[in-house]
């Protein structure tokens, strides 16, 4: 009774507090656990009478393997993080002033960052219990660099809430060195409008197919799991079961030798029973004809006296 009045408690702890904390909370819950975890958060604001909050938490989208490692490092590894972001923004500076030796620096300090990143990310997914496919190692990878290279998803990430990866701009991709500066032209035209638009539906189409794959083999990995744990179970309740037949056996073994001597018991008494009837019939027999004799003889001394 106390145990489930203190689960309750803080149930209410979690949806007194700002749900924008809630949500921050929920989105470093490992994917497996986080339909649950919304839930019972949902329904408990529900309960508190917070029926916004409710129906904010409800909508909260399950993130894939890789976008919860992404937000699992941006949560646990604040300071690096904030580093991470800052040479972010150094790179799309020297991006577009065409500093190409500032560039050249911090792009060899871009891919030793985003290794290194990318391994605490596995480290970090693998100690919370849910290690990262190769897909999903990728996955955070892409998603690194889509940071350092968009302000946009600089902006997702450093909200923590990602749901899928995010893909790198292709015009700001890895290894990529500023245009050389040419003079301008006078009455040069920019480029047609419709090229970047076309740019940007394929760099759309591109971050939902990858989206999509990596969605993909997650759900084949959380399969493989759940069918390697049904099988685990099958296994331990077939031990189970073996146990138990086992000792049902030893169970009718030892019944089965109780009544072998119950029945061995019940011959000898059967046995000692008839032995004491036909001795009390003749201890009875001897005693009439002794009570005969007795009474014969004291007939006799009758007629003497």
């Amino acid at each position: 009774m106390n145990a489930r009045k203190g689960r309750r408690s803080d149930l209410n702890h979690d949806v007194n507090h700002d749900v924008e904390a809630v949500l921050d909370e929920l989105y470093v819950t490992p994917p497996t656990d986080f339909v649950a975890r919304r839930e019972t958060l949902a329904a408990a604001a529900r309960t508190a009478g917070r029926a916004d909050d409710a129906r904010r938490i409800h909508a909260a989208r399950r993130p894939t393997l890789a976008a919860w490692a992404a937000n699992l490092l941006l949560r646990s590894q604040p300071e690096e993080s904030r580093q991470f972001l800052e040479l972010g923004q150094a790179l799309r500076e020297a991006f577009q002033a065409l500093d190409a030796d500032g560039l050249r620096d911090l792009s060899a300090q871009r891919r030793r960052v985003v290794s290194a990143l990318s391994r605490q990310a596995a480290q970090l997914a693998r100690d919370a219990g849910h290690g990262l496919s190769e897909p999903a190692q990728q996955g955070v990878e892409e998603t690194l660099r889509a940071v350092l290279a968009d302000p946009h998803a600089a902006d997702q990430w450093a909200g923590g809430r990602l749901v899928t990866v995010l893909t790198p701009p292709t015009d700001f991709g890895p290894g990529t060195a500023p245009p050389a500066r040419t003079p301008s032209t006078r009455g040069r035209q920019a480029p047609p409008r419709s090229s970047k638009d076309e740019l940007a539906e394929r760099r759309r189409a591109r971050q939902e197919e990858l989206a999509r794959a990596q969605e993909e083999a997650e759900a084949a990995e959380r399969r493989l799991e759940e069918e390697r744990a049904r099988q685990a179970e099958a296994e331990s309740e077939h031990q189970r079961a073996r146990e138990h037949t086992e000792q049902a056996r030893r169970r009718m073994s030892a019944i089965e030798e109780e009544l072998r001597q119950a029945s061995e018991e019940y011959r000898r008494a059967e046995h000692a029973q008839q032995e004491a009837e036909t001795h009390s019939r003749s201890v009875s027999e001897t005693l009439a004809e002794a009570e005969r004799a007795a009474r014969e003889t004291a007939r006799k001394v009758r007629r003497v006296t």
